[in-house]
């Protein structure tokens, strides 16, 4: 099966998880939802070839939700008040939604075919990169030199969600200590 159809398939999982995180009234469930969205962007991204990318929003999406499920842990927010529902703004909204994903699909087909992808900065890469940057190899050369800003986005993106991770599980055992020794 050729990787346009799973990409398709995919973006039409992300577009489901998305409804069903808004319509969804337990807030808890909400946020599994969209962490299923984010695992289809990371799944998007290894059909993609961009393992990289794919592990950085993977990582993300599992701090994230740590962070999230830790964050609404308490009862009282689980439940969504109801509220009135205007029958137009719906309408409006899945037409919005429909337009979304009726362009992406004509984005996807202007990607090259799988396996074979435009090779115009790569090749610049292959045919330049040890001259232009010293580096015997070329992998280290593209990471550290061309794209060293991208490597430090990503890296400090992980930093962020682990130190966020770290200080909302360290408040959270800290308040349960506190109820336990009184």
């Amino acid at each position: 099966m050729p990787v346009e159809t799973w990409l398709y398939f995919t973006l039409g999982f992300m577009i489901l998880g998305s409804i069903i995180a808004l319509e969804i009234k337990d807030i808890l469930s909400s946020i599994v939802a969209i962490g299923v969205v984010g695992l289809g962007v990371s799944v998007a991204f290894l059909f993609l070839q961009a393992p990289d990318l794919a592990i950085v929003q993977f990582l993300f999406e599992i701090f994230a939700m740590i962070i999230l499920v830790r964050a609404f842990v308490k009862k009282d927010y689980h439940a969504e008040t109801p509220a009135r529902v205007n029958g137009f703004l719906v309408a409006i909204s899945m037409l919005v939604i429909i337009a979304i994903f009726v362009s992406s699909i004509s984005v996807f087909k202007l990607l090259p075919p799988f396996g074979q992808p435009l090779f115009e900065t790569a090749q610049h890469y292959v045919d330049h990169g040890v001259r232009e940057t010293g580096a015997v190899n070329l992998v280290t050369a593209i990471i550290l030199d061309y794209r060293a800003y991208d490597t430090l986005g990503e890296v400090t993106v992980l930093f962020t969600a682990i130190l966020g991770t770290i200080t909302i599980l360290r408040i959270r055992n800290g308040k349960n200590a506190g109820r336990k020794g009184a």
